[in-house]
């Protein structure tokens, strides 16, 4: 058997210039803690994959969207939009019971969200 190149996602990073009041939010929105906390670098471990923070990175326009799995896209939106989000992209069934949406988070990094049957959570 052929070892693959890739091993699947691992980390997906979000800049925070302002990194106590990120975390604060991402920590509230996520309901977790951070399990790697420092000056130069926030990380919260989701389901087995890495959000970071950086207080280092700049808001990229036209950046990858990178979708979260959630069990209902439309109360996940919901919850981020009470929490202070934006409307980024509203919930959209794009086929075979699959949804997805998109809110702008307080810093103006874009949180993709996706409820998909195909993967189990």
């Amino acid at each position: 058997m052929e070892e693959k190149p890739f091993l699947g996602l691992r980390t997906v990073i979000y800049a925070a210039p302002a990194l106590a009041e990120t975390k604060r939010w991402y920590a509230q929105a996520l309901d977790l803690d951070p399990y790697f906390d420092e000056s130069f670098y926030v990380g919260f471990n989701v389901g087995g994959y890495e959000l970071g923070l950086d207080p280092n990175a700049q808001v990229a326009d036209g950046s990858t969207l990178t979708y979260w799995g959630v069990r209902d896209v439309e109360a996940a939106q919901q919850r981020l939009l009470q929490l202070g989000a934006t409307l980024h992209a509203p919930v959209q069934d794009v086929g075979g019971g699959i949804k997805t949406a998109a809110v702008n988070d307080p810093f103006g990094n874009v949180i993709g969200i996706i409820e998909n049957p195909y993967f189990s959570l």
